[in-house]
């Protein structure tokens, strides 16, 4: 918000204080200000060499930018990018206030965007401390005489948007699915092992409890169910087959002993593994009710 040429009065702003704080390698801070807008007060710029947050505090208003128009309310942070043509304006009925930092460096486009703040998604909504991230941005006002202090602030303004950002819940939602996802893919490959829950959890650098909360929200079977299910399944297919023994079968699903296998089978399926030796594979699955066999996909 505001432009060097510009007395401070025209610029509607309630402070504003020009630092030019550059000594930094890769994190500039060049102004900062506040505005308590009247209603439907406007502003269109083309910013150079620069981008401009704005902490927005209270009441709302709306942004335009690349020919889409954007609602922003309290606690929200908008984006004006450089060299891109940008309009904005307080609401009518419920005027915004704000504060603002002319910002930049070599650094800034990749720390903004980790917090999923980008010319294409130029709103920030915090999933927590916003009021933690809003005392922050006041700091730096109240302390803007002192380069290093205000320069190291932002940067930790930049963490709390990072550790808080909507893009990153999405990614850990999606790292989440792709550990699912690998057991899944260990299990099934490694099932006529000697497969321990302790060595998946391992094998994906996790911590085994975690694992097995991860699992259990995202399937609804325990790890060990998941593994005793899909045993079961491949047991059921080669029985059908009718090429095997019991015992060969029992080993080739990952069973040491005949009789653990059979006795898992039979509280699975209720049925002994030698009565379903020869059976339609499609028949057995409707016949024996293993819907719970069928190859599970975490939950979208």
């Amino acid at each position: 918000m505001g432009g060097n040429s510009m007395p401070q009065e025209l610029l509607g702003c309630d402070f504003c204080k020009f630092v030019n704080y550059e000594d930094s390698d890769d994190f500039y801070l060049y102004e900062m200000g506040t505005n308590k807008c009247e209603p439907l007060y406007s502003y269109e710029h083309l910013v150079k060499n620069r981008i401009i947050i704005h902490f927005v505090l209270n009441g709302k208003g709306i942004l335009r930018l690349n020919g889409k128009q954007y609602d922003v309310g309290p606690h929200q942070i908008f984006l004006i990018p450089q060299d891109t043509r940008t309009f904005y304006q307080a609401d009518a009925e419920e005027p915004w206030e704000y504060i603002w930092f002319h910002i930049g460096g070599p650094k800034i486009p990749l720390i903004l965007k980790e917090a999923g703040l980008t010319p294409s998604h130029p709103v920030y909504t915090p999933v927590a401390c916003a009021d933690k991230i809003e005392a922050l941005a006041k700091d730096i006002l109240d302390n803007y005489t002192r380069q290093y202090y205000c320069v190291g602030t932002l940067y930790k303004i930049c963490d709390y948007m990072i550790e808080n950002s909507k893009a990153k819940q999405e990614d850990d939602y999606d790292s989440s699915l792709l550990y699912v996802k690998n057991v899944i893919s260990y299990i099934q490959l490694k099932y006529s092992e000697h497969v321990k829950i302790e060595n998946i959890a391992i094998s994906l650098g996790l911590n085994r409890s975690y694992l097995t909360r991860l699992f259990k929200e995202a399937t609804g079977y325990s790890l060990q169910e998941y593994l005793l299910t899909y045993r079961m399944k491949m047991a059921i297919k080669l029985l059908s087959e009718n090429k095997l023994s019991v015992a060969e079968i029992a080993e080739a699903v990952g069973y040491t002993d005949t009789f653990t296998f059979s006795k898992a089978f039979k509280r699975h399926f209720h049925q002994s593994p030698s009565s379903c030796k020869g059976i339609d594979y499609s028949i057995a699955t409707g016949m024996l009710g293993i819907a719970r066999a069928n190859i599970l996909s975490p939950k979208s």
